[in-house]
């Protein structure tokens, strides 16, 4: 009887043993893991954010909008407004359903949009190279960051023919980006096929709307539109606005040396200006 009570009390020791050494090598495994597989994990939760909404996941939601010049309010964690509307124009420019919620399609397509984005950011932040065609944009990126939260002093009036100070900094920001180094004619004609595309069914009818669509501009995608634009680049702006269009009302141009894109080239060409081909 003793003898048995010893064999099942060296059976029990055992077990015990075995269960210890099982805990340290899962114990182990839950540091080890994380260490060698690192997760990126976003702020965004998994709950639609609409108006109304509050909370550090509206805060990402306001600066990622803000990163591509959707948004102008504060960073404050309310869903307003103007982050409503804000949403509302960044779904209509990227092709989703407009409904003014963040629901998880929003949300992935804003983090592809906004790869640059990280914690804590607040959303402030020459490729001379062809302007894409909404053929040839599709599934692209939008710019990874806003020049006109970046700007400084503009030297622009505050409204005029109702574009607003934003909106003249930006296409300052675009004319340097893609065409600094070409003859002040191409970087008027550069400021004139934005503003030709706001008078277009084609295009989004505003600035920023035109400028963050993706693949739009190659500037915004490869982020030489945070540039800070020159004196010559302010001035070509303004000469557009006033309505001087050296490209006759040409809606895209490309460099004929940097694209093989076969929309563009099937383009009715209207004039070369500089290194670029304006078409139709």
């Amino acid at each position: 009887m003793i003898f048995i009570l010893f064999v099942k009390g060296v059976k029990m020791v055992r077990k015990g043993f075995f269960y210890i050494r099982l805990f340290v090598a899962l114990l182990t495994l839950s540091t080890t893991i994380p260490a060698l597989f690192p997760i990126s994990a976003q702020a965004f939760t998994a709950r639609n954010l609409m108006y109304g909404s509050e909370g550090y996941d509206v805060d990402e939601l306001q600066s990622r909008l803000r990163l591509l010049g959707y948004y102008w309010g504060n960073i404050d964690g309310n869903f307003g407004w103007k982050t409503y509307w804000a949403v509302r124009t960044f779904q209509y420019n990227f092709g989703i359903p407009v409904t003014g919620e963040v629901d998880m399609a929003t949300k992935l397509k804003l983090v592809k949009a906004t790869p640059s984005w990280h914690s804590g950011s607040n959303g402030t932040s020459g490729s001379s190279s062809s302007s894409s065609s909404p053929a040839a944009s599709a599934g692209g990126s939008a710019g990874s960051s806003s020049a006109a939260a970046t700007a400084g002093s503009t030297n622009f009036p505050s409204s005029v023919r109702g574009l607003d100070q934003s909106d003249l900094n930006l296409m300052a920001h675009v004319v340097y980006g893609e065409a600094r180094g070409e003859p002040f004619e191409g970087q008027v004609a550069i400021a004139a096929v934005i503003l030709n595309r706001t008078h277009s069914s084609k295009f989004p009818h505003s600035i920023p709307g035109i400028v963050y669509s993706p693949g739009a501009f190659s500037c915004v995608d490869d982020g030489q539109v945070n540039l800070p634009p020159d004196a010559s680049a302010k001035k070509a702006v303004m000469e557009a606005v006033d309505g001087w269009d050296p490209t006759h009302g040409a809606l895209f141009y490309f460099n004929p040396a940097k694209t093989s894109n076969a929309f563009m080239w099937s383009r009715p060409e209207i004039i070369t200006i500089g290194h670029h081909i304006f078409t139709d």
